[in-house]
């Protein structure tokens, strides 16, 4: 098994990546999005989801994660059933 992707670094020193994902309301879209950052050995920072009429709102914040995977995993919520739209920032 590889190690985690966050830096090893104090992960205040590095920025932190939020990604907004957009999808249908369905039971299983939670559970497979936190399995993107769980199969890393990672725990999202902050994490908030919200349900207005058929549409699902989840905001992830993961502090200390580098660009490379950042971009990854963006990809990778693309890809999954329901989710229509992925967006991604970066703060420091």
């Amino acid at each position: 098994m590889s190690p985690p992707v966050a830096s090893a670094c104090r992960p205040e020193s590095q920025p932190t990546h939020c990604f907004s994902v957009h999808g249908m309301v369905e039971p299983g879209l939670m559970p497979r999005v936190v399995e993107l950052f769980a199969r890393r050995g990672l725990v999202p920072s902050s994490w908030i989801s919200r349900v207005i009429g058929q549409e699902i709102t989840i905001d992830v914040q993961m502090a200390g994660l580098d660009a490379e995977a950042a971009h990854h995993i963006a990809r990778c919520l693309r890809q999954i059933v329901a989710v229509d739209v992925v967006l991604v920032s970066t703060k420091q």
